[in-house]
């Protein structure tokens, strides 16, 4: 079971890091009004994060059969749409991408609602997620598949939460010495990772093609 949770958490963090607008935006607010709104907006965007993955793996929960029969397939697909996203994500710049639209006035809930929303108005990201997973690999035992799914998703919600905290304090911290554009950096890092991903995923898939159909 930790094992479950253990890849919750790598799904959560690797949703989180690619950064994109939604990263501008937490870096602004933790430049502009402090380190707890910035953690605060993060967690709109962790919650979001965390509502895709719940989709995500009922969606392979419900498959697993099919998933376990055609592993391969998934395999091959999985690494085709996480490459295509990390190669999406490493030529992105998330500077450009959002204005500044931090209000003084705005509290706390108001950051993390408008985070959320933000977030939520994208679907695209549970195809990341979904990659992810297919990547790590979904173990739900049969006798406890509800606790493993629980397991998973606490994971994702450790793993995103921890990475906004993080975010948020090292910009805090080291703040006169920040600058936006560092995201760009950390975008592109992002974005190869994820792309070595997928290529390993489908380099996995082809193998085990190519050793059925001679063996």
């Amino acid at each position: 079971m930790l094992i479950t949770l253990v890849k919750g958490l790598l799904v959560g963090l690797g949703a989180s890091v690619p950064l994109g607008p939604i990263g501008v935006l937490c870096v602004q607010r933790t430049l502009g009004k402090g380190r707890k709104s910035g953690f605060v907006s993060g967690l709109g965007a962790a919650a979001a994060d965390t509502l895709f993955a719940t989709l995500a793996i009922l969606v392979l929960a419900f498959v697993l059969t099919i998933f376990e029969t055609y592993r391969i397939f998934f395999l091959i697909a999985g690494g085709i749409i996480l490459i295509v996203i990390g190669v999406k994500i490493y030529a992105t710049n998330p500077v450009h991408q959002i204005r500044q639209k931090n209000k003084r006035g705005n509290r706390l809930f108001n950051d993390f609602i408008s985070v959320f929303i933000l977030t939520i108005s994208n679907p695209g990201a549970i195809f990341l997620i979904l990659g992810l997973f297919a990547f790590v690999g979904l173990d739900i035992d049969r006798e406890s598949g509800h606790l493993s799914i629980a397991l998973a998703l606490c994971g994702v919600v450790i793993g995103a939460s921890l990475w906004w905290f993080t975010l948020s304090s090292i910009i805090s911290h080291y703040h006169r010495h920040f600058r936006i554009r560092h995201l760009w950096v950390i975008n592109r890092v992002a974005g190869a990772v994820i792309a070595l991903l997928g290529a390993f995923s489908l380099i996995q898939g082809l193998y085990e093609g190519v050793q059925l159909l001679l063996g």
